[in-house]
């Protein structure tokens, strides 16, 4: 019977253990009878669960009853008296009947229990309140029989309840854990285990452990130290609760928890272990199924850039998908990791095994997702400098087609230049081309090695071709416009070579001029003597021979002009006024060049005639002047003095004089000053001849 089952008759305190003692070291049990009616049944079971707490040892020592019956009637306490010899009559040594005073001498007389003794099996005495002593110490009676033991009743029925309920508790515990304990040992570690052999304990043995700790600490404590200073015996020492009896009980609870904790733990590794196998295994299943074959079915490369970019963005979808499983395997190596570290002998190998084939899977899978990243990236950067070659030779094939009308040779060389630098950028994307295109290849080939046995042959062939016919179509184009490009220079070159000829062609005309205008401002001397002006003469030849020359240039680069016209098919172009220019210019400097030799051939003969007199004279002066070499002194003389006043007249009709007015004066006055230096010699001549003459008529008058 347990406490809990008749609470609320224990609550009643109908009778109690107050823990005391008689002097034969019996129990006393006490029975407080009340005013009111006392249920006979609820005090049997009452008696029937406080007499099956002491122990056999304890109960053959007998127990005293004392029956209070000073609040209640007779023949109750007579009634209770014979209920005990049904009840308890081979246990009861003693019944104490404490009587109320004065109360009952007239009836006891008609009923003496001591006279019953045998047929009821036990001594029944009358007793008042304050002669109990005589029976019991008063350390061993409660307060309200005049003694100093302790006693409260619901403490000890709390007290009773805990234990009841940690006996209870760890019994069944106990039973389990020996049941869960024997079925896990008798069990090999193989995979055929019973499907219920991991149930669970009913009870939580950590709480249960601490509620018999506590138990027990407080029956330890209520034994040694009493209680509110009284004694230290009370009603929950171990004749009672049986104190070893708990010890006893968390001894062997902590025995088999110990051993349930070791089963735990290894039924937590097993579990752990193929939970781990579980994981692995879809892990594994995952990269080599459904993982292998998105990728198997992602072998292309595009045929442009937006393909390209679009196989990428799937690969990039395929990768998210991996992430997860590869998160997985992370937790996995680590959980794994974990394990080994403080694995037993017998795991390490499957431990090993499982890390080792779930890291080949991983890295495998890893790996050629990055080849397939590496792959599409190569193609797109494949693609994407195509499309930029393609528009680089578009635009060199627009300017190649239109047409080219440059104002000048400066504009033919930077439009010339600009063409070059296309041709070069686009030769260096083909170039980059080739190397992309040589690296994807080289990419492709290897492909086989990753396709677990797919044959991928016809389509790595057809990314192959597409790469080659690629690079060959741009090869072709680029090989085209390269000799567009051949055409448009020599053109470009000849247009260049035009310009220059034709501004050479100018600046021969203007040196022409820059000559003629030299010719009429500053050869404008004639010379002092003779020599002077044969010297004059050489000059002007060489100044002629610089015109002539200058004057060919022209004439050959005006008919090299012509030539590129032509071969240019410019008809819209030609020499322009720079050959009138140059025949006219030529033709003013060729009249002025004979205008300059003549009066340059009259001042020699004038020099030359003035001279011989003036040297002939001063040599000779016996015989005289020539006359008819003064005269052509005179007439050449005044002649070039003529000439000098006279303009030069062009083709056009144009004049234009040699020098300045101050010039030719100037000229002028020294050829008169010549002149009359002949003059005055002629004229001293003639004196000098007529004194001779005179001196000679005179000497023949004399003679005669």
């Amino acid at each position: 019977m347990e406490a809990a089952a008749i609470l609320p008759i224990l609550k009643k305190r109908l009778a109690f253990l107050s823990g005391g003692k008689d002097r034969r070291s019996g129990l006393i049990l006490t029975i407080p009878l009340c005013s009111e009616q006392t249920s006979m049944e609820e005090l049997s079971s009452t008696l029937d669960y406080l007499l099956s707490i002491p122990s056999e040892k304890c109960k053959a020592r007998g127990f005293t009853v004392i029956v209070d019956g000073r609040k209640s009637q007779w023949n109750i306490v007579k009634t209770v008296v014979l209920m005990l010899q049904n009840v308890i009559p081979a246990e009861v040594s003693l019944v104490c009947v404490v009587k109320p005073d004065e109360f009952w001498d007239k009836k006891v007389t008609h009923f003496c229990f001591w006279k019953e003794k045998d047929r009821l099996g036990f001594e029944v005495i009358l007793v008042s309140a304050n002669k109990l002593t005589r029976y019991i110490e008063p350390c061993q009676l409660t307060d309200e029989f005049g003694g100093s033991l302790v006693y409260d009743h619901m403490d000890w029925l709390n007290k009773r309840l805990v234990f009841e309920k940690f006996t209870k508790e760890s019994t069944s515990l106990l039973d389990e854990l020996a049941v869960i304990n024997e079925t896990e040992a008798g069990n090999h570690p193989d995979k055929e285990r019973p499907t219920d052999c991991n149930f669970l304990p009913s009870f939580d043995p950590e709480t249960v452990l601490q509620t018999g700790h506590e138990l027990l600490s407080e029956l330890q404590q209520r034994r040694f130290n009493g209680s509110e200073g009284g004694t230290a015996w009370s009603p929950m020492d171990d004749e009672l609760l049986a104190q070893p009896q708990v010890m006893k009980l968390l001894d062997s609870l902590r025995e088999q928890y110990t051993k349930y904790q070791e089963v735990c733990r290894q039924r937590s590794k097993r579990t752990q272990l193929e939970e781990i196998q579980t994981k692995v295994m879809q892990v594994v299943n995952w990269l080599e199924g459904p993982g292998t074959e998105q990728l198997r079915a992602q072998w292309g490369i595009g045929d442009s850039t937006r393909a390209s970019q679009a196989l990428q963005q799937k690969h990039e979808e395929i990768e998210s998908q991996h992430s997860e499983w590869f998160a997985v395997y992370v937790e996995l190596n680590q959980q794994i990791a974990a394990l080994l570290s403080a694995g037993d002998e017998e795991d390490l190998v499957e431990l090993k095994g499982l890390q080792q084939q779930l890291s080949d899977v991983c890295y495998r899978q890893a790996s050629q997702l990055e080849f397939r990243q590496n792959v599409l990236q190569s193609a797109h950067d494949f693609h994407s400098t195509a499309q930029d070659l393609s528009q680089q030779l578009d635009g060199l094939l627009g300017m190649l087609c239109a047409d080219v009308a440059p104002a000048d040779g400066a504009a033919v060389q930077q439009t010339l230049k600009h063409l070059e630098e296309k041709l070069k950028s686009v030769e260096g994307a083909l170039q980059g081309l080739r190397e992309k295109g040589q690296i994807l290849l080289e990419q492709i080939s290897n492909q086989t090695s990753w396709s677990y046995g797919k044959d991928i042959t016809v389509k790595n062939k057809e990314s192959i071709d597409h790469i080659q016919s690629v690079m060959e179509d741009m090869q072709l184009r680029k090989q085209r416009c390269e000799d567009m490009v051949d055409v448009r220079r020599l053109k470009m070159l000849q247009m260049v070579q035009l310009f220059k000829c034709e501004e050479d062609a100018a600046q021969a005309v203007e040196w022409l001029g820059e000559l003629l205008d030299a010719l009429l401002k500053t050869h404008i001397r004639l010379g002092d003597d003779a020599q002077e002006t044969k010297i004059l003469l050489e000059k002007h030849k060489k100044f002629v021979d610089v015109a002539q020359s200058t004057y060919d240039y022209g004439r050959q680069l005006l008919q090299a002009t012509v030539v590129l016209c032509q071969s240019l098919r410019c008809t819209t172009r030609s020499s322009g006024d720079t050959l009138p220019r140059l025949n006219r210019i030529w033709k003013q400097f060729s009249v002025t060049s004979e205008e300059r030799v003549q009066r340059l051939e009259m001042a020699n003969s004038f020099h030359v005639a003035a001279e011989k007199i003036l040297t002939d004279c001063a040599e000779q002066p016996e015989t005289g002047m020539d006359l008819e070499t003064y005269e052509e002194v005179e007439a050449v003389g005044k002649a070039l003095l003529d000439r000098l006043t006279i303009p030069v007249v062009f083709p056009d009709g144009s004049e234009q004089y040699f020098g300045s007015p101050s010039d030719m004066a100037a000229s002028a006055e020294h050829i008169r000053d010549k002149i009359k230096l002949v003059e005055s010699r002629r004229l001293q001549q003639q004196e000098e001849a007529g004194q001779h003459l005179d001196e000679a008529l005179e000497t023949a008058s004399l003679g005669s």
